[in-house]
């Protein structure tokens, strides 16, 4: 391609609504362009790394036995609400776009296609003949989020492989799932991606067990905690560890302390001179379920620890059907404008006991009167410990469970590992953390979706079952984006070779030189030709502007037909190390085509 004749712009200066480097430099290199909140224009160079990454994916997903399909974008609303996800995309989470036809009909624009892909399944699978069977689409996907950032990161309209396959029983899922974690490696590899793969929270799709595939890179919105022996690594939503051991109280007997102006675990620790695993912690949350009903519950747990919000939802989702719901639609601490909503009396903020009492909850029928009491693993052992008072200004120091408070009877494992925390498969093995971005996802679905939509088969034995079900997906502009994340420099992106829109880029420093232009155009011409895919920098520009661009849009090899022309050679340039070389004209084409095979097969 000649850049003479592309839609080529690029920009001196950083976007304003930039903020991470891969998103500024995608926009200053001309390979997107901003047309809306989230919203983004896939301009000629990026959507031949598109193609390039949809590509591998695609070889490597034929690779497994798995058949490429295209599932609708609009999806009815019915088919949502059969599986139960349709408030909590729509309501809860908020992710949907959702509208209604001129035949008052409800849609939703696809974020996602288990439901569709199950009702396929429904209407086709019969036997078990014919399982197991696994179907993936690359496709275009919406999400409303609701703060769109970081390019395409986080945009409102993204390109996705997802797949999805049916088994007879969990032993088949597993097996595709081992194939998937290999396939989803090798993807990542090819694209010569630096990756970690990590146990990861199933959140809104479900399942049983999943893996995230995390790009590492600094400006990664995912904390991945590991260790050093490679043995653990997971996203910090799911990740467990053993806490510090608590240090022995120096309470011995109970009393009450007066503690002004201590509504923080540091002004209570440097007031009393005892440690923060001394303390039990009271935290208030408000959820509110699908069926309308407010509920409210007291967390105990230990001072020195934070709660895990998504282990926390994963519980009370859990616990949901006790209330006459199915999911949570929000879970919040409370402020003074929702406490107001359902308070009876004034609550002692910063100074909460693990006994506060259920008449702080005043009569409704859209809130439960009781509040759901919930202590983490651990706070259970704790020992003459310090809490609240249920009065402001005031703690107890010396307290005990089954003496002073009631310990609740639903004890939970919500506590968030952090960077340091011992690893329960080796304790002398600590948590590392490092940045990612997450850029697949595999999911062991089981039966949640063939139950709630009544798609089955059935077995040797004549029985009807339902269908076992895997989930595996791929976001492959997001992919495209964090490889930028993950290698740039100051001057510009620095694409790994195989997804890289062009191998070379040959660059004319002066246009009116007659010997620089036949030898590059024959240069051009004899690359192309020998499958070197190859741009032609042939713009009426000075060599200075060219450089810039060329280092800026991050080809893997520049080639210069400048000076070294009249020896019979052109300088060639490495994008990834600045190394330059000059090399004989008729032997470029070789040298090349090696250089290419080698750094392909190095990311590998």
């Amino acid at each position: 391609m000649r850049l003479s004749q592309m839609l080529f712009v690029t920009l001196r200066d950083d976007p304003a609504d930039a903020e991470i480097p891969s998103h500024k430099l995608l926009l200053r290199a001309g390979y997107i362009r901003r047309i809306g909140g989230g919203i983004y224009a896939y301009l000629p160079l990026m959507w031949r790394v598109l193609q390039k990454v949809s590509q591998i994916v695609r070889e490597e997903m034929n690779a497994t036995g798995a058949q490429e399909c295209l599932l609708p974008q609009l999806q009815p609303a019915e088919l949502w609400q059969e599986s139960g996800r349709w408030d909590t995309y729509t309501k809860a989470e908020g992710i949907m776009f959702s509208l209604v036809d001129r035949r008052e009909q409800q849609l939703g624009l696809g974020p996602t296609h288990e439901e569709v892909i199950t009702t396929v399944a429904r209407d086709m699978i019969r036997s078990h003949r014919q399982l197991p069977v696994h179907l993936y689409q690359i496709q275009t996907k919406f999400r409303d989020e609701i703060r769109p950032r970081f390019g395409l990161m986080r945009g409102r309209e993204f390109i996705m492989k997802d797949g999805y396959s049916f088994h007879a029983d969990e032993e088949s899922l597993k097996k595709t799932y081992q194939e998937m974690y290999t396939a989803y490696s090798n993807m990542l590899r090819r694209s010569g991606l630096a990756f970690r793969a990590v146990e990861a929270d199933s959140g809104a799709i479900g399942g049983s067990g999943s893996t995230e595939f995390m790009v590492l890179a600094e400006a990664g919105e995912d904390e991945v905690l590991y260790t050093e022996d490679g043995k653990y690594a997971a996203n910090v939503e799911k990740a467990v560890s053993l806490p510090a051991d608590a240090e022995t109280s120096p309470f011995t007997t109970y009393e009450k302390r007066e503690t002004p102006g201590t509504e923080t675990i540091n002004k209570v620790c440097n007031l009393l001179k005892c440690s923060p695993t001394q303390i039990v912690k009271n935290v208030l949350y408000q959820i509110v379920y699908d069926n309308g009903l407010t509920v409210l519950v007291l967390i105990n747990i230990r001072g020195d620890q934070e709660i895990n919000e998504v282990k926390l939802q994963n519980e009370l989702t859990k616990l949901a059907p006790q209330f006459g719901a199915k999911t949570i639609l929000t879970l919040t601490v409370p402020n003074a404008e929702a406490q107001a909503t359902w308070q009876a009396k004034s609550l002692p903020l910063g100074y909460i006991a693990p006994d506060l009492s259920d008449d702080y909850i005043a009569e409704s029928k859209q809130v439960n009167s009781q509040f759901m009491r919930l202590v983490d693993k651990t706070a259970v052992e704790l020992k003459n410990f310090v809490t609240g008072a249920n009065e402001a200004g005031f703690h107890v120091v010396g307290a005990n469970w089954g003496e002073q408070f009631k310990l609740p009877t639903l004890t939970v494992d919500i506590r968030k590992a952090k960077l340091g925390d011992r690893s329960l498969h080796d304790p002398s093995q600590t948590l590392q953390t490092a940045r990612g971005i997450e850029a697949g996802h595999i999911f062991q679905l089981g039966t949640k979706y063939s139950e709630a939509m009544g798609a089955t088969y059935t077995n040797e034995q004549g029985e009807e079952k339902p269908l076992v079900m895997g989930c595996y997906g791929v976001g492959v502009s997001r992919l495209a984006q964090s490889a930028v994340e993950q290698s740039y420099d100051k001057d510009g992106i620095i694409w790994p070779v195989a997804i890289a829109p062009y191998h070379a880029i040959i660059t004319i420093p002066n246009i009116k030189d007659a010997q620089q232009i036949a030898v590059a155009e024959k240069l051009y011409t004899e690359f192309n030709q020998a499958g070197i895919e190859t741009l032609l920098d042939d713009r009426d520009e000075r060599a200075g502007v060219k450089f810039k661009d060329a280092d800026l849009i991050g080809i893997p090899f520049r080639i210069v037909t400048g000076r070294a022309i009249t020896n019979g050679k052109v300088e060639v340039v490495k994008r990834a190390t600045r190394e330059s070389q000059e090399i004989a004209i008729d032997e470029v084409i070789n040298t090349l085509q090696q250089w290419i095979k080698d750094t392909i097969e190095s990311e590998l």
